[in-house]
């Protein structure tokens, strides 16, 4: 006897298309509204419209294309009625007018002119006019359509904190008239780099919880890896795009054996690599390839460096074959071209593979005092298991229970407790 359809199952249906959908719609309203607060209203709106008609009139053959040419039909209907935009709204004229719904609309949009008001709206999210947070969170909400309560969940914050961060941003955007636009010169580089670090943002905090009791959080790393290759689309000449791409892409390969089966970590060279995802590796590879393709000279840049190294580590087919003095000196290039003390201590770990377990101890002691690294609980890690490797285990213990009072990822704290157990 065949099931009949859940009551809920249209609905469901609808708001599938426009999860997928609603980044697109958002930006191509906003290039008529100049406003990404009042575009995801509109972008709201026809939601609410074909959650009213599809059911009863049948779901139009390119739904896509019926949300994005109803929610700019509010958007100039909104523009008519606001004297300030008379303007612009002869300047759209017919062209605007013509995309304007009137019944069922399959033909779709222009898709450049789709892909150019997605570029504006991912340079828009990630303005450096906005906190850390505030372009994560509106990142999220508008180019990955996670919920309040998706990203809140995910970032183990209150919902009202993660709407606040939101509505503040679209405030600050329309207070300080952010232009919708994808910059160009050299505020165009700058720009850039405030849009990857958004992304890498949210994938580091999924793919190394903060906090809580998961290790990872896949579907952020998930969000993290569709930007980026949407964003290597858009902007196909950018080497930094297509190296942030292929570290994702590589990082990412590695998930399924990063966690034991009651998701405890597994620490890298205890993995099985047969279990990393070949598909993902090769993927990394080529974004590599493209990055060192478009590279107009000047060395490369800390994106297309991380995803070499994570390329070295994917080579390897064991960790006793990694070719940790490449790794090395690809951390010495990247630490002068982005000197960071976090950088630094990725570089100690290399060279204590390459040169022996005094030579990476040396740099991290030097980082003993940094004010940055002060409750980073990486650098007793590092130095707890650099003297594991000298045979100094009771120094060694200090260092892993250190690290553990430091962490407030609840897997990660089982781990150092029980290195340092070892320890004992």
């Amino acid at each position: 006897m065949t099931a009949e359809p859940s009551a809920d199952a249209p609905a469901h249906a609808i708001e599938t298309v426009f999860r997928i959908e609603s980044p697109r719609i958002i930006a191509g309203v906003a290039r008529i509204v100049r406003d990404v607060g009042i575009a995801e209203e509109l972008a709201q709106d026809a939601l609410v419209a074909a959650l009213e008609q599809w059911p009863r009139e049948g779901v139009p053959g390119n739904p896509g294309a019926w949300l994005m040419a109803t929610a700019k039909h509010r958007a100039i209907d909104l523009v008519r009625r606001r004297e300030r935009y008379a303007r612009k709204l002869v300047e759209m004229g017919r062209d605007l007018e013509a995309s304007a719904p009137h019944g069922h609309i399959d033909e779709p949009a222009d898709p450049d002119d789709i892909d150019d008001d997605l570029l504006r709206l991912v340079f828009t999210a990630c303005h450096p006019v906005l906190s850390a947070e505030a372009r994560i969170a509106l990142t999220l909400r508008l180019l990955g359509g996670l919920t309040t309560l998706e990203i809140a969940r995910a970032y183990l914050v209150p919902e009202a904190t993660v709407a606040q961060r939101i509505v503040r941003a679209k405030r600050t955007l329309a207070v300080k008239a952010v232009a919708f636009e994808v910059p160009y010169g050299p505020e165009r580089e700058a720009r850039l780099g405030s849009v990857l670090e958004v992304i890498y943002l949210i994938f580091n905090e999924g793919y190394a919880a903060t906090a809580g009791d998961d290790l990872l959080r896949p579907a952020l790393c998930e969000d993290a890896l569709r930007l980026a290759r949407v964003l290597a689309e858009l902007m196909p000449k950018e080497p930094e795009v297509h190296g942030l791409a292929a570290l994702l892409e590589i990082q990412t390969s590695r998930s399924a054996a990063r966690t034991g089966p009651s998701g405890e970590p597994v620490l890298l060279k205890d993995q099985q690599r047969s279990r990393w995802n070949r598909l993902l590796i090769r993927r990394g590879f080529a974004a590599l390839a493209r990055a060192e393709a478009v590279s107009t000279g000047g060395g490369p840049g800390p994106y297309v460096l991380q995803a070499a190294i994570a390329a070295c580590h994917a080579h390897a087919y064991s960790y006793e074959e990694t070719d940790w003095a490449r790794i090395a000196t690809l951390y010495g290039l990247l630490a002068a071209r982005t000197p960071s003390p976090v950088v630094e201590l990725n570089r100690a770990v290399a060279v204590s593979m390459a040169e022996g377990p005094e030579a990476g101890l040396a740099i991290v002691d030097a980082l003993v005092d940094e004010p940055a690294l002060r409750g980073y609980y990486l650098l007793p890690s590092v130095r707890g298991d650099l003297l594991v490797r000298l045979g100094r285990v009771g120094e060694a213990r200090g260092e892993f229970e250190r690290a553990a009072s430091l962490t407030r990822n609840e897997r990660e704290r089982g781990l150092l407790l029980g290195r340092a157990e070892e320890c004992g």
